[in-house]
């Protein structure tokens, strides 16, 4: 994979760079959360532009629908578009009615964007499946969360039916969730220290800003590197068309940084980055529930020791 970007890819960022401006940012993403929103508009911009279909698109593939979906976590966006673009595309599902939600057969607790979804993606490990629920908006009840994603309960009897996607279908699903959720954590990471490193520059001590002491550039230059090597990671394993070692090691990279970030950034921020009044907290919160989905670290570490060195 080259690490410099095509014309093409280029210009996919930058068009929905344009299109996030419009639709998405902090407080957009602010006012949605006050309601637990979702939010249909920017969905269907991203939809009505192609972004959703890029992996299927000729001349494009999963490594361009994971850079807008980085793009999409980084400004905030309130929509399941990795599930959508990555997820659903990777599966082979089809066009499946959007918003979609992804879950385990017996799920530990709410899932992000079920109390909208139309769409419900189930893993079951124990029957080896992946299936498909069609679901009513409203199917599964709301959870007030504070998240930064809408979440809702899905019935454990919801989640054990729907239409079976075939043999190995489980396996794909695991996958394509995995690649998802690194690239949506890479980019609300990178969001994280951009919010950061703007309140550093602007706040000042002893005459100066924050951000000039060179003890505070090391932790960030630290949390840079983090995310660099993050955002490799899930691009490398989208250019690779989601390989089982590929996807739980970026995975597994972007969710234990995460909590790296997330500690340093409200730190570094002190007291306001813990108010609903800074934006740090429409990434940082979600990055806890990022680092949580599909059975967390500790499961993206075991199916890489998996991959790698064999199943016990």
């Amino acid at each position: 994979m080259d690490f410099e970007l095509d014309t093409d890819q280029q210009a996919i960022l930058d068009a929905v760079g344009v299109l996030l401006a419009q639709y998405a940012g902090p407080g957009r993403a602010i006012d949605l959360a006050a309601g637990d929103a979702y939010d249909f508009d920017l969905d269907a911009a991203l939809a009505d532009a192609g972004f959703t279909q890029v992996a299927a698109t000729r001349g494009t593939g999963p490594l361009e629908a994971a850079l807008v979906t980085e793009a999409v976590a980084a400004a905030g966006g309130m929509v399941s578009f990795g599930a959508a673009a990555l997820v659903a595309t990777g599966l082979g599902a089809g066009d499946l009615p959007g918003p979609i939600a992804i879950s385990e057969a017996r799920p530990p607790g709410p899932v992000r964007f079920a109390s909208h979804a139309r769409t419900l993606l189930v893993l079951d490990r124990k029957a080896d499946e992946a299936r498909v629920v069609a679901l009513e908006p409203g199917t599964c009840a709301a959870v007030r969360s504070s998240f930064g994603y809408p979440m809702g309960r899905v019935p454990d009897a919801l989640a054990r039916s729907g239409d079976a996607l075939g043999g190995g279908s489980a396996a794909r699903l695991a996958c394509w969730w995995r690649l998802a959720l690194a690239a949506e954590a890479t980019g609300t990471m990178a969001a994280c220290l951009d919010v950061t490193t703007r309140y550093l520059s602007q706040r000042r001590q002893f005459g100066q800003a924050i951000g000039s002491f060179q003890a505070v550039q090391h932790r960030l230059a630290e949390l840079a590197i983090q995310i660099e090597a993050s955002k490799w990671l899930a691009r490398e394993a989208a250019f690779q068309g989601a390989p089982a070692e590929g996807v739980a090691t970026a995975a597994s990279y972007a969710l234990a940084a995460a909590a790296q970030v997330f500690a340093e950034t409200h730190q570094l921020s002190g007291a306001i980055g813990f108010t609903r009044e800074h934006d740090l907290h429409v990434f940082s919160m979600r990055l806890q529930t990022l680092r949580i989905e599909h059975g967390g670290v500790g499961a993206h570490r075991r199916a890489l020791s998996a991959e790698r060195w064999g199943r016990a």
